[in-house]
């Protein structure tokens, strides 16, 4: 039908009415929160690039997971920033390391929580980098050992999802072989298995104490351009034995989601990753858009993609504004 028998604007013209046709829903089950966990105690200390988050000791980290379970949000994702760095990142599996320490609390002390640990080197290396290097070389094989047992630390410590974020070949089935063969075949596995090279990252890398030593991460990462080979690494780690998969940025990459979306019928996650939080904040400080309802439309438009889960640092602050 043409106009004016067809208006659009009908079931638009009041909140009720947009509400009852709305297509795309955002609620708290939607949403991980993201948190790094440092040495200490007492620890809650702010980030300065991104407003609202904190690093916390592992007492406080169970205060502040405490608070999230309170609001529905269904899941944590841990980063662990040690105090002592070395080349090989040797407290990425250390029994007594500040992430397994992390892990083991929260599933002491936290009822109704999934606990997620990112499993990569570049948090515990010297170098800052996400795996083995020779020179100014990242080795694949040597990292995807060190991954496959920082990944089984994690879960001997009560990690229920396992996440390798750093991009190297072969790390998923290397982690399943090993879980398996340890007794921890109930251990999920999200796989970042979309991580673009992205300009994104600068305000994590401060909370993670992350910063590349020497050149960059894009002889690992994926090339921006690049849609059609971000499905073959998707297929890749699927095959591998991923659980779920992620797309890593979200919304510069909401093409790539979708058709991630069309592929693949398992979970699929995106992360909204520290640089598309900050600069919303950061223009919402000096007045430049209403911070609220852009952070609202980020978020809508990453579940609209066709994400069932968006790790996000605002999931804290939205729990309190969603409904289930």
């Amino acid at each position: 039908m043409s106009f004016p028998r067809t208006r659009m604007r009908r079931l638009r013209s009041s909140e009720v009415l947009r509400r009852m046709v709305r297509e795309t829903r955002l609620s708290r089950d939607d949403l991980v929160q993201p948190l790094f966990v440092v040495e200490g105690s007492g620890v809650r200390e702010p980030i300065a690039s991104m407003p609202g988050q904190h690093r916390f000791s592992v007492d406080q980290l169970v205060l502040e997971c405490k608070e999230l379970a309170d609001l529905g949000v269904p899941a944590v994702i841990l980063f662990g920033v040690p105090d002592a760095k070395d080349a090989r990142g040797s407290q990425a599996d250390a029994a007594n390391g500040v992430t397994q320490r992390a892990v083991a609390a929260l599933k002491a002390q936290v009822n109704g929580l999934a606990v997620m640990t990112d499993v990569c080197l570049c948090e515990y290396t010297d170098h800052g980098h996400c795996g083995v290097v020779d020179g100014e070389q990242v080795l694949n094989d040597p990292s995807v050992a060190r991954l496959a047992e920082t990944a089984l630390s994690h879960a001997r410590a009560g990690a229920d999802i396992v996440a390798p974020s750093d991009m190297m070949d072969g790390r998923v089935g290397a982690i399943r072989t090993r879980l398996d063969e340890c007794g921890f075949e109930d251990v999920a596995i999200l796989a970042y298995a979309a991580k673009f090279a992205s300009a994104y990252y600068g305000p994590f890398r401060e909370a993670a104490e992350s910063t590349p030593a020497f050149g960059d991460r894009r002889a690992y990462q994926m090339d921006p351009p690049n849609r059609r080979e971000a499905l073959r690494e998707l297929r890749l780690d699927l095959e591998e034995g991923a659980d779920a998969l992620m797309v890593k940025p979200a919304t510069p990459y909401l093409d790539v989601l979708a058709e991630a979306r069309r592929a693949f019928d398992v979970p699929l996650a995106a992360y909204h990753v520290s640089g598309e939080y900050a600069m919303v904040h950061a223009a919402a400080q000096r007045g430049w858009l209403d911070g609220e309802r852009a952070m609202h439309e980020a978020l809508i438009g990453i579940k609209r993609a066709g994400a069932d889960l968006i790790l996000t640092y605002a999931a804290k602050e939205w729990a309190k504004k969603l409904g289930t």
